[in-house]
């Protein structure tokens, strides 16, 4: 993935723009040279976007610390004026994330699916709710995993099934029993990486009991964390979120960024996710019956002894394949 080289920012600077001049330099040319990061007298960040003739222009300012305009402007060393959507930060909390606009913009126009007008307004609807956020603690490797495997589920097994209505059944971020629920059927998914295959970490008494009126499946996956591997975090976020703006409504992105703020999940640590890279080694789709292996508080002959707040246990289902309904997304099922 390209990124705005560290010095840019720094030799804009040194430049020093007189007057309502402003110094430029193209932010990642091997995108597109369309895009460049800009600096005025007051030392205010600019991100520019040429505008060609019958382009459209844009205004927004709904995002505090952030004025998006269309204006003619001379950029020292150019010949004369030209028209811009000029993009300017007045606040040193948001550079982070302007560089990572920046950065958006300029691979959507590298990929020519959109006017320059339209990528500016799809960028800034996905980094706005991020705008001026103190960046939170990245995730912990556990809950890598498991964010991957609840994508996974939804790219590939449920996506081709059911559609966009696959979003609104991921209700685990929402505080749900489990990671999917529909009516008369919820899955609960799980990852790990232990070398003695489907070993899993249960947490609590009720995560493996079915839905009051349905059947519970459970989806297991397997991953290795390979430095050369093909799939990371933000390469199944990016497409899951690229599958729902070419198919979907707003409504149905905005649950689905919602769903990943609930969980923790910020583009603005992307950089850190994209090295922790994964092999997919298994994934099964079980039923969860009387003979699948579970604790609940039915285990106990009376109830749960006084005192125990939670309970935390492994199951290792290697050796259950007759409970195993699929093992791989192309197979025959309906959700």
């Amino acid at each position: 993935m390209s990124h705005i080289k560290p010095n840019v920012w720094i030799d804009l600077e040194s430049m020093r723009p007189q007057g309502e001049n402003l110094v430029a330099h193209v932010a990642i040319p091997e995108l597109s040279d369309r895009i460049l990061c800009a600096l005025d007298a007051e030392k205010m960040r600019h991100i520019l976007v040429t505008l060609n003739s019958g382009d459209q222009e844009l205004e927004d300012r709904q995002s505090r610390g952030l004025i998006v305009t269309t204006r003619e402007l001379r950029i020292h060393g150019q010949p004369k004026p030209a028209r811009y959507i000029d993009l300017v930060c007045g606040d040193r909390t948001g550079y982070q994330v302007l560089d990572l606009i920046c950065e958006d913009m300029a691979n959507g126009l590298n990929q020519g699916l959109l006017q320059p007008a339209e990528n500016v307004k799809k960028v800034l609807s996905k980094w706005r709710r991020f705008w001026g956020q103190t960046p939170k603690e990245l995730l912990t490797r556990e809950q890598l995993m498991g964010l991957f495997a609840e994508l996974w589920f939804l790219s590939f097994w449920l996506f081709p099934r059911v559609g966009m209505i696959a979003v609104e059944r991921w209700r685990g971020p929402f505080g749900a029993r489990h990671d999917f629920e529909w009516l008369g059927r919820s899955v609960e998914v799980k990852a790990t990486s232990s070398k003695r295959g489907r070993i899993h970490r249960i947490n609590g008494l009720d995560q493996l009991l079915p839905p009051e009126n349905g059947e519970l499946l459970f989806f297991s996956m397997v991953l290795s964390e390979e430095a050369g591997a093909s799939h990371n975090l933000p390469l199944i976020v990016a497409a899951c979120r690229e599958k729902l703006e070419l198919e979907a409504d707003a409504d149905v992105l905005s649950r689905f960024e919602s769903a990943l703020a609930h969980v923790g999940y910020s583009p603005l640590q992307e950089r850190e996710y994209e090295n922790f890279r994964v092999r997919v080694v298994d994934q099964a789709l079980f039923a969860v019956r009387d003979d699948f292996p579970r604790l609940t508080s039915d285990s106990f002959q009376s109830r749960v002894p006084a005192g125990i707040e939670r309970v935390e246990y492994d199951i290792n289902i290697n050796n259950f394949d007759h409970l195993c309904i699929a093992k791989s997304p192309e197979e025959n099922l309906s959700f």
